[in-house]
């Protein structure tokens, strides 16, 4: 098939499309728990950890297995991407930049908990004995591909001080 000038035919250039895309033999379809890849400790200025799933053929979003420990938070941070988080396990809460208010959301397991984009926000886990698991959903690679992406961590500043430092 011809993809251009006077060979190139609407119908063959149809005929050729399939309805499965299939991603790049470089990169596997299925991702388990054991080859997740670790962010190292200290790269995320707060005490969660943070496994990607970078390995998966996709190329607008990107997976993560988020662990807050029992008493813990992630940092205060925004970023230009949306996220979703599927609460796999443990009870906590959000803060949550709302216009010019501060919104708190609790969650349990099995809740999507969605973060906006370029919003200042922190999770904490409510539980002094069990950690909260998060199943993370961003589309930073769409922006990525586009020169967009940009990520602002405030380390384990509360709301208010981070306004305070914005006002200055």
């Amino acid at each position: 098939m011809s993809t251009s000038g006077p060979e190139f035919t609407m119908s063959d250039f149809l005929a050729s499309i399939a309805h499965v895309v299939r991603p790049g033999e470089q990169r596997p379809l299925v991702v388990h728990d054991e080859d997740l890849v670790e962010i190292p400790p200290g790269s995320v200025p707060n005490p969660t950890s943070l496994r990607v799933a970078g390995t998966l053929p996709t190329t607008t979003f990107e997976l993560f297995r988020q662990v807050i420990p029992a008493g813990e938070s992630s940092d205060m941070q925004r970023h230009h991407h949306e996220t979703v988080h599927f609460v796999i396990a443990g009870d906590g809460f959000t803060e949550i930049e709302s216009g010019d208010d501060v919104e708190i959301v609790g969650w349990t397991a099995g809740s999507f908990v969605y973060t906006p984009p370029w919003t200042w926000h922190r999770h904490y886990n409510d539980s002094s004995g069990h950690p909260v698991e998060f199943l993370t959903i961003e589309n930073s690679r769409l922006l990525g591909l586009f020169g967009l992406g940009r990520r602002e961590s405030a380390g384990l500043a509360t709301m208010a001080e981070v306004r305070k430092r914005e006002d200055k």
